[in-house]
């Protein structure tokens, strides 16, 4: 019996073939129809259903593109099970180039929403119910906030063993252990018995290629892993990632202009100097301290600072040596993959 159809706002996906379905949103105030536009790639064969969102803040670029690249991917011409790909979940923030939506609204603080909420209440809601309620698994693409950038990771919560295990096999250079926050698409989706994995890298409105790369690669070896592409082309992991228990924000002491002397993805010694901040004249300068071992897994890119802004964000780690040679081994793996050697078609 041929496999059934895939279901997604009001469309219907054949079993053996890939849709883009456009899920009604919003009406603008000039009457023009917003929609939030979906990639369905439905396999012939069961099995596990996923899905891969990005855009979720409307000026966080780098997961869109690693979404383009996925769709190109060509194992998922066999596909097993059900791939969502939604590139731009906010395309009001995307439009305007605007982490938030017309109201101000971070919707990654608006989960679960409501039918009759605020509009990102009704984003929230219906991302929830037509998407991640259709899924098994998901995977959630982000950037730093502005004028921040983040080294290539993956978020977990202590709470979502299974979690653990999938970010090991995405494989980004860290894995950072945090609190979920309420509101957050992640949040909602643990209520609902789905874990979400959430990918950070890069800058907001702009574009890294490393991070581009890690988050494909990333992915691919998900699905593999879910037995829904085959393995040929798939990079395997050969450099573990490094995993950060905690983590803590270094806060400028001063307002002035800051200089950054590690850049991201950088393991440091408790007592180095990360920074400076000096004010203008030259006069006075206050350096910025690790206050225990760790990786430097974001930092602030803009140099103009207020006092207590954040400037370093540092994961605590067991061995700086250890994993000075993972990230290293890492950023090679990534360089020296064969599958991008070709990266415009896939």
């Amino acid at each position: 019996m041929p496999r059934p159809a895939f279901e997604i706002g009001g469309d219907r996906v054949a079993a053996g073939s890939r849709a883009t379905v456009a899920v009604p949103v919003s009406i603008l105030s000039d009457h023009t129809p917003v929609t939030m536009s979906a990639h369905v790639v439905h396999g012939r064969a069961p099995g596990p259903t996923l899905f891969v969102s990005a855009g979720i803040h409307g000026d966080e670029v780098i997961g869109i593109e690693v979404i383009r690249r996925l769709l190109k991917a060509p194992g998922l011409k066999r596909l097993r099970g059900t791939l969502i790909a939604v590139p731009i979940v906010n395309t009001f923030g995307f439009i305007n180039r605007s982490r938030y939506l017309p109201d101000r609204r971070d919707l990654n603080r608006s989960f679960p929403g409501s039918e009759g909420g605020s509009l990102a209440a009704r984003l929230a809601h219906i991302f929830l119910t037509e998407v991640v309620a259709r899924a098994d698994l998901g995977i959630d693409l982000h950037s730093a906030a502005i004028h921040r950038t983040n080294y290539p990771q993956i978020r977990i919560s202590a709470e979502a063993p299974r979690a653990r295990d999938l970010a090991e096999t995405f494989g980004a250079p860290i894995i950072v252990q945090s609190q979920i926050r309420g509101g957050s698409l992640r949040d909602a989706a643990q209520a609902m018995g789905t874990d979400v994995l959430l990918y950070e890298a890069g800058e907001g409105l702009r574009f890294d290629e490393y991070s581009v790369r890690t988050g494909l690669v990333g992915i691919l070896r998900v699905l593999r892993s879910l037995d829904m592409i085959p393995t040929r082309g798939v990079a395997r992991r050969r450099t573990a990632s490094q995993f950060c228990r905690s983590s803590k924000w270094l806060r400028a002491p001063s307002g002035g202009l800051f200089r950054a002397f590690r850049p991201d993805g950088a393991p440091v010694a408790e007592g180095d100097v990360l920074g400076t901040v000096a004010d203008p004249f030259g006069e006075v300068e206050h350096p910025i301290a690790a206050p225990f071992d760790g990786i430097v897994v974001g930092r602030a890119v803009m140099p103009v600072v207020n006092e207590g802004d954040s400037v370093f964000h540092l994961g605590r780690i067991d061995s700086v040596r250890r994993a000075g040679e993972a990230l290293d081994g890492h950023s090679t793996e990534i360089a020296d993959d064969p599958m991008f050697d070709e990266d415009e078609i896939i």
